[in-house]
């Protein structure tokens, strides 16, 4: 391969892993991006377990039928084993005739040269690439056993390099998918307290209120009638606390999706769930760091839910503007509104703090303009990166 296109192809192989932010997507990109890289007709990705076995394993160039009929996923021997342990790159112009070949399951593939290059963050091995059966490009002079092409010095450095930084993009995935997973918990706690202070004394209520139109029904229809109709009102602001949480714990497709899909889907819904009238209206901002995206929809879905929840609107409106290189989330409604400095001072906080920390953590600032009888806009505007 030569010098330029090298470094384009690991330039592309680069890119395509910056852009993937799951773990499963990562190794899936970096797996191929190798294969690619060092013209192999197979590659695959293992990721210890700890236990003597593969977390994960990745392959490129096997049919998912073929795959299923190989088994389950092999364990830490032989070479694979030698290449964890070890944390040196591997190359072999037969693997079938190296003395630590133990042989593979009768539906495995045949393969003679082979590649393999670890995965390296300090003295952690993150994993392993292992490559096999170089192909011969148009021209090439076959010099391996058997007149086959083998795995060049260049193709060992051009996937080293590839590995060095797929550790960084590994790393960074994983690190993701952990603040994800935090977050993800802390979004649970918050609706289970929600649920607790609003649903559950609403049930509390709703219990108590039926037992005293049970004891008043015979001696006082009247108020027992009217204790009935206390009732039909608490199971209707019951069943909406429930929807709106349920709708709060439905995953939103953020990242298959986009944010300007997944907010106008979000709005679409909430109008159906809600008796106000719930909008969203975007000029179509440039596209934004995933996290900062992820403050946007959540700071979003707080707005509107303290504005359906605390402030009886008839409307909200939810809009998405380019500004700059980044973009200006407004949550507008024509509720009750509030006096923000009067809610700091009572300790309640409407979801303010969260939503402010969630703007400062990605860059952006965060303004709320109410006033009782006056409704609320809560603005979130962010730099874009």
């Amino acid at each position: 391969m030569e010098p330029t296109t090298g470094l384009a192809a690991i330039s592309a192989a680069l890119l395509a892993m910056n852009r993937t932010r799951e773990v499963r997507g990562v190794l899936q990109t970096i797996v191929r991006s190798a294969r690619d890289l060092a013209g192999a007709r197979y590659a695959a990705l293992g990721v210890p377990d700890g236990n003597g076995g593969f977390a994960q394993f990745i392959v490129e160039g096997v049919s998912d039928r073929q795959w299923q009929a190989i088994g389950p996923l092999p364990r830490q021997h032989g070479i694979l084993a030698a290449m964890l342990q070890r944390a040196t790159p591997e190359r072999l112009d037969d693997v079938r005739t190296d003395p630590r070949f133990e042989g593979w399951p009768a539906a495995h593939p045949e393969m003679s040269d082979f590649l393999g290059v670890p995965i390296a963050d300090g003295d952690e091995v993150l994993g392993a690439l292992f490559l096999a059966n170089k192909k011969c490009p148009p021209g090439t002079v076959r010099t391996g056993p058997g007149g086959r092409c083998t795995f060049t010095d260049d193709d060992e450095e051009l996937v080293r390099l590839l590995a060095e930084h797929a550790a960084i993009a590994l790393t960074n995935a994983r690190l993701y998918e952990r603040g994800r997973e935090l977050t993800i918990a802390r979004e649970r706690a918050r609706l289970a307290h929600e649920l607790h202070d609003a649903v559950a004394q609403k049930l509390f209520s709703l219990r108590l209120t039926a037992q005293a139109a049970t004891a008043l029904i015979t001696r006082d229809p009247r108020r027992a009638r009217a204790e009935l109709l206390q009732v039909t009102r608490l199971a209707a602001e019951a069943a909406e606390e429930l929807r709106a949480a349920v709708i709060e714990l439905r995953p939103a497709a953020l990242e298959e999706d986009g944010l300007v899909a997944t907010l106008r889907a979000q709005a679409q819904v909430l109008d159906r769930a809600h008796p106000a009238t719930v909008t969203f209206a975007c000029d179509e901002p440039r596209a934004l760091p995933a996290e900062q995206e992820d403050a946007l929809l959540r700071v979003a879905q707080e707005a509107v839910h303290n504005a359906l929840r605390h402030a009886a609107p008839a409307r909200v409106a939810i809009t998405l503007d380019r500004r700059g290189m980044g973009a200006l989330l407004r949550v507008t409604d024509d509720g009750s509104g509030f006096d923000p400095e009067a809610v700091r001072r009572a300790g309640r906080h409407l979801g303010l703090v969260s939503m402010r920390e969630r703007a400062i953590g990605v860059g952006g600032t965060l303004t709320v303009d109410s006033a009782p009888g006056k409704g609320t806009v809560v603005e979130m505007e962010v730099p874009g990166g």
